[in-house]
């Protein structure tokens, strides 16, 4: 081989250091604007995935608290008893259901959705407890022990519930009263701004009357009205029917 052709191969064979220098640098360039953008990015996703699984948990939330509401039962404590067991005020709601979950019995439960704290702040809890019909004369449970808590909602999300009847009147609390709600209205506001959230929501009870209601012939008693507190009810003050003839007796008979 000749000086000549050995000089052109070594001349046309690999980069100078000036090239591999300059493809460094502009390597270089183009991972730091990658990064920065990818900086940003991340960020803005990792904020989107945050607020689109809140909001999914929150549905989820509302959707546990709707069928729990529309579900409660007209269940007195006793046999004597006159009134449901629904204990509802601003801050929680204590009510009688058909037991629902995937290792719950056949039957009646107590689940109670209260408003609780712990280190991380408010926390809005879903608990229940086996329900027992009380002895005759008494009128609340010696002890109840709630079990499988549920955190529903955290701060800084917080409800407050509102109780409606057939009259359509918004009350902060339903306590020993002789109906159930027919709406229970559930606001969900931010605590830091005291904001009315747009999820807030309403549950429509669907038992409202006990079940003699449905042979009842005056739906007037199974509005609230008992018949001591119904005005002319009194049997003293009610005039006695005269007795039947023999006469219109045979014809009665003759009818059936």
């Amino acid at each position: 081989m000749t000086p000549l052709r050995r000089r052109k191969r070594s001349s046309v064979a690999g980069f100078t250091l000036i090239e591999a220098l300059a493809a460094t640098v502009l390597m270089g360039m183009i991972l730091t604007a990658l990064a920065n953008v990818t900086s940003q990015w991340l960020a803005n996703w990792d904020r989107g995935f945050v607020r689109a699984q809140r909001g999914e948990l929150v549905s989820i939330a509302l959707d546990r608290l709707v069928a729990d509401l529309g579900a409660a039962e007209f269940i007195t404590a006793s046999r004597s008893a006159k009134v449901p067991m629904f204990d509802g005020t601003p801050l929680a709601v204590t009510l009688v259901r058909t037991a629902y979950g995937p290792n719950a019995r056949p039957g009646l439960e107590l689940v109670r959705i209260a408003e609780t704290s712990d280190r991380n702040g408010t926390v809005l809890v879903r608990s229940k407890a086996p329900f027992a019909p009380l002895a005759a004369g008494q009128t609340a449970p010696n002890s109840l022990s709630f079990t499988d808590p549920v955190a529903l909602l955290r701060a800084p999300l917080r409800v407050t519930f509102a109780y409606a009847g057939r009259d359509g009147v918004w009350r902060d609390t339903w306590q020993a009263a002789p109906l159930l709600p027919t709406t229970v209205r559930v606001t969900v506001r931010d605590a830091a701004s005291d904001r009315t959230l747009s999820i807030s929501t309403a549950a429509l009870v669907h038992v409202e009357l006990p079940a003699a209601c449905a042979r009842a012939k005056d739906k007037n008693d199974c509005a609230g009205k008992s018949d001591e507190d119904t005005p002319g009810n009194d049997p003293a003050q009610q005039p006695q029917a005269a007795p039947a003839s023999p006469d219109s007796q045979r014809n009665a008979v003759r009818t059936l």
